[in-house]
């Protein structure tokens, strides 16, 4: 599907087909926004070849599971975003790649899918920002997906303040299994939103033609955009660590009632291993055993070992090992 927007230097906006293209050529002042989803390569690569886009970015921007980039050329500058098809509060995300196109007058976005944060903006919403400059349109998609993704982050937050709770009352391994899967989509995104904020970076360190920091709502916009990719990696990083410290608590904990159990095994064990002896020397076939001949040698091993039992219970419970 191939939809234009199309603004004038008066503020009169068109949305259509193809056909505004030709529009847009025949004036000097007007800026389209051109938005591929789910277009052919061919497709793509010829709308992009007319507007004189270089070949490297054309294959970069075809390229599978390319990482988020910006690069310079000389008559359009390329980014590569990785934009939100699908999010939820228990990370379960998918991402598609977008491409932006950003000319002096034109903007060509591309994505294999439906974009919400595009979806958002093409109609009279971003027509304005559109007539100021095509790069704003690019910036605030960009700003307006990672709301997407901080919304179910934020979300995300009282699922693990919730599983924290069960976890110190009632830990088991299906919730360190949870938290596991949890830290490892927390990685994936941590690197993503690191792209990003490269990206952003770039654009505020170094002054690219089509998004230039002369500008005051261009250089507004790109911070905007800094400040929420910014936060969104130190979120993911903060939630990551909670995360490792639930797992760390959790094993301490195993490893702590593994101590107790074993300490009490080890008291019980005490407390048997002398009268076991006592037993076992008196259990030898030997012929010859003075204290077999006497008449009260039973009763007198009984006492001996029932007073070596109290002692060492009584002993081991002084010292607080019974706890």
């Amino acid at each position: 599907m191939i939809r234009t927007l199309m603004v004038d230097d008066t503020g009169r906006w068109q949305q259509g087909g193809e056909e505004l293209i030709a529009a847009w050529r025949d004036s000097t002042e007007a800026h389209i926004w051109i938005d591929m989803q789910g277009e052919s390569q061919d497709c793509e690569r010829e709308m992009l070849e007319a507007f004189d886009c270089h070949p490297l970015a054309i294959i970069d921007a075809h390229r599978d599971r390319h990482p988020p980039k910006i690069e310079e050329f000389e008559h359009h500058t390329l980014i590569i975003y990785r934009g939100i098809a699908a999010f939820d509060a228990e990370l379960n995300y998918r991402a598609q790649p977008l491409c932006f196109f950003i000319g002096e007058r034109f903007l060509i976005s591309l994505h294999p899918s439906e974009a919400r944060s595009i979806e958002r903006l093409f109609d009279e919403h971003g027509t304005a920002l559109l007539q100021a400059s095509p790069q704003q349109v690019a910036l605030k998609v960009m700003y307006i997906s990672a709301g997407y993704y901080l919304d179910s982050l934020l979300e995300f937050e009282g699922v693990l303040s919730d599983l924290e709770d069960e976890l110190l009352e009632a830990g088991n391994d299906q919730l360190m299994r949870r938290i596991t899967a949890y830290r490892s989509r927390l990685v994936k995104m941590r690197r993503i939103f690191n792209y990003h904020k490269g990206i952003t970076q770039e654009l505020i360190a170094y002054d690219y033609r089509h998004l230039p920091r002369d500008d005051s709502d261009t250089l507004h916009a790109i911070n905007d955009v800094y400040e929420r990719f910014e936060r969104l990696y130190s979120l993911t990083q903060m939630y990551y660590d909670i995360c490792g410290d639930l797992v760390n608590g959790y094993i301490s904990i195993s490893s702590h009632q593994l101590n107790i159990t074993m300490r009490v095994l080890t008291v019980i064990s005490a407390i048997f291993i002398p009268l076991t002896f006592i037993a076992g020397l008196y259990g030898m076939n030997f012929e010859y055993m003075p204290e077999l001949g006497w008449r009260y040698a039973y009763f007198v091993v009984l006492g001996v070992m029932l007073g070596i039992g109290v002692t060492l219970v009584g002993l081991f419970h002084r010292k607080g090992w019974f706890r």
